[in-house]
């Protein structure tokens, strides 16, 4: 009886072993710049930041909109595992610009005048992160709505409501995540090219750090307020 050959592909494609072939290792590899093309070596550092943020921007999206698509239909705790993941993401995305600080500020405007008009103001993940975050909140709402609680309520009630105080406790945990995203995002931007200049769309540097102040729950936040009220007339 022949025994089949382990180190042979078997899947289809190019690629000289399953693992290529599955990942599709030449086509994903082949995405950079190559030195002989590059305005600057530094640019394949610049690339593989950004490509690989969107590669968790949009799994991120994805388990936000899975999450929203189950809560719709009354489930909680697949949604809380899912946006858990998302967060992660983010902490990911965020960690990521640390390496966009190991570019010189001057070296990097060699690169940047290859950039065209290109912005992160364009980048897909976070436009779709944009597009389905509200519906999330607004499936918590309808949930509390539907218990005859308000946020309030549920905070002060917490075991109570086990499930539905951890699945707040992840949408502000989201909307916290993004807005270090943001943060940081600004700070390394400010420290490469300064925080008084234009940036490539034409947009001062400044209005990033004016992003940082905006929350996609903002009724979240302010149910901290409402509940450091509450303890103080206790």
């Amino acid at each position: 009886m022949a025994v089949d050959d382990l180190t042979e592909p078997v899947l289809p494609g190019p690629g000289a072993s399953d693992y290529e072939r599955y990942l599709r290792t030449d086509e994903l590899l082949s995405l950079q710049p190559e030195p002989d093309m590059s305005a600057h070596r530094d640019e394949l550092l610049f690339t593989t930041v950004h490509q690989s943020s969107e590669l968790w921007l949009k799994l991120a999206w994805r388990e936000v909109e899975e999450a929203t698509r189950l809560l719709a239909g009354d489930e909680l705790d697949a949604p809380i595992r899912l946006l858990r993941r998302a967060s992660l993401c983010a902490q990911y995305v965020t960690a990521q610009l640390d390496m966009l600080e190991q570019m010189s500020p001057w070296e990097y405007q060699v690169i940047r005048k290859k950039l065209g008009h290109g912005s992160g103001f364009d980048s897909p993940g976070f436009r779709e992160i944009r597009r389905i975050t509200p519906a999330l909140g607004q499936e918590l709402s309808r949930l509390l709505r539907e218990r005859g609680l308000s946020l309030i309520d549920l905070y002060v009630q917490g075991r109570a409501h086990e499930q539905l105080y951890q699945l707040a406790e992840c949408l502000i945990e989201w909307d916290e995540r993004l807005t270090v995203w943001r943060m940081r995002h600004y700070k390394v931007v400010s420290r490469i090219i300064g925080d008084e200049v234009v940036g490539t769309q034409g947009t001062p540097v400044e209005l990033l750090g004016g992003l940082i102040k905006q929350k996609f729950f903002p009724e979240l936040w302010d149910a901290r307020n409402k509940l450091t009220e509450l303890a103080n007339e206790e």
